[in-house]
């Protein structure tokens, strides 16, 4: 597996050519699609079967706030070589060996014999599945022009809602009947099934020329380069602000309706998939919106004014702990999380456009690190607002007011988007 720009389908018609790309093109969208569901089914077993793995392991709320916070290190830790290994190695090779793997460590957990083997077996599956979402941005880069690029950005971006959807569903009845041991291994095989279709569905792909800016040639990126370039840092920096809050409704949710609402684990199933429902229409819309705004307008205004929208509609997010139903709380939680998803579309967007190609997946691995770092200290942070009982309410105060903070820190940075290929309106 190389991501070499050479053109397999060179002695086929010029028709017959783009029909080929094309369809490859849609593949790539699709494998990236299933990769990163997959990728989020199995983060979310352990959070759904927390109440039965708690008692099998005798962890508190502390002891389950600790082991998340150390995942999200072992995720930040991991993004540092990310980047490099994906810019080095490619998409195809980097991402099909990161999926074999972590669906490996995914298996492991069920035949780890003491705690200390079960989170040897997370740490693994977090650390490797650190690789998704780099790759899919820079597939996305290298692979599709601008207008499909935003929208397959878009599309790929529901996925770990989707996946958050599923899991429910899906994990905790498959649990109740087999077994919690017997969902990670199912979970696990599922992306052996998935590499098969990597392998055979992006072989005839190639990269779209890209332009270099003045001084800049097709040598390796570096975390040096990254770092000296403002976009970086502005990418960085919004999501550690925004990312945060997904690590902390992606393994809290559950719970706070278990707290919150007294539902039971077979009965927070339905509002857990209402609230990542529609956190999966917000990366949806994120796509179409900027496609919209795009027409006569510069990236930068689209970008941003797409941004602008979504990080008002988290704003009522703080109602979701006054009311009384637990669907209603799920509803008012689902809107900041289509809000959230939004904001983080236009963050990839934004990466995907205006940085140079070669070095896509490493700024995306620096955002991640920024935000697994974040999200080790929510998860501290929510440790122990609940064992002093405070409460989740401070949390989501700081969440309502967080996406402006992070549009206000890339307008700071960044007054201006520019496409890095030059393809947006004149």
């Amino acid at each position: 597996m190389t991501d070499a720009p050479a053109n397999p389908s060179a002695r086929l018609a010029p028709s017959e050519a783009e029909r080929i790309l094309a369809r490859s093109r849609k593949w790539l969208i699709a494998l990236l699609f299933f990769g990163t569901i997959i990728n989020y089914v199995d983060r979310q077993v352990l959070s759904l079967l927390k109440p039965t793995i708690s008692a099998e392991y005798g962890w508190g709320d502390a002891e389950f706030a600790h082991f998340a916070s150390a995942s999200q290190l072992a995720a930040a830790g991991a993004l540092l070589f990310v980047g490099w290994l994906i810019d080095r190695f490619g998409v195809r090779l980097a991402y099909g060996t990161a999926v074999g793997l972590w669906s490996l460590a995914g298996i492991a957990h069920a035949f780890a014999a003491t705690v200390g083997q079960f989170v040897a077996a997370r740490v693994a599956l977090v650390a490797v599945e650190a690789v998704n979402t780099p790759a899919a941005v820079k597939a996305a880069a290298q692979y599709l022009p601008i207008k499909q690029r935003s929208m397959a950005v878009g599309i790929v971006n529901t996925a770990p809602n989707l996946g958050n959807i599923l899991a429910p569903l899906t994990v905790v009845p498959f649990a109740v009947v087999f077994g919690w041991k017997a969902a990670f291994i199912v979970t696990g095989l599922l992306g052996f099934v998935w590499l098969a279709f990597w392998i055979a569905g992006t072989r005839r792909l190639r990269a779209l020329p890209r332009a270099e800016a003045p001084g800049e040639g097709p040598a390796r990126s570096s975390y040096g380069e990254a770092l000296a370039d403002r976009k970086t840092w502005a990418i960085m920096g919004a999501k550690a602000i925004t990312d945060m809050f997904w690590w902390f409704f992606t393994f809290w949710l559950p719970d706070l309706f278990n707290k919150v609402f007294h539902l039971s684990q077979s009965e927070l199933v339905g509002p857990t998939a209402l609230a990542f429902s529609l956190a999966a229409l917000g990366a949806l819309t994120s796509g179409k919106l900027f496609g919209v705004l795009l027409d006569g307008r510069s990236v930068n205004a689209a970008r941003k004014t797409s941004m602008l929208l979504y990080a008002l509609v988290i704003l009522p997010i703080p109602l979701a702990l006054t009311v009384d139903s637990a669907w209603t709380a799920a509803a008012l939680i689902g809107l900041g999380l289509f809000a959230h998803q939004g904001f983080s579309t236009n963050i990839f967007g934004f990466a995907a456009d205006a940085i140079p190609a070669r070095r896509v997946a490493t700024v995306m691995a620096l955002g991640a690190v920024a935000g697994n770092v974040a999200g080790f200290g929510i998860q501290e942070a929510t440790g122990r607002l609940l064992t002093n009982g405070i409460g989740y309410a401070p949390l989501f105060w700081v969440a309502a007011f967080a996406y402006l903070a992070a549009l206000g820190w890339i307008h700071l940075l960044v007054p201006r988007i520019v496409a890095e290929d030059g393809d947006q309106p004149g």
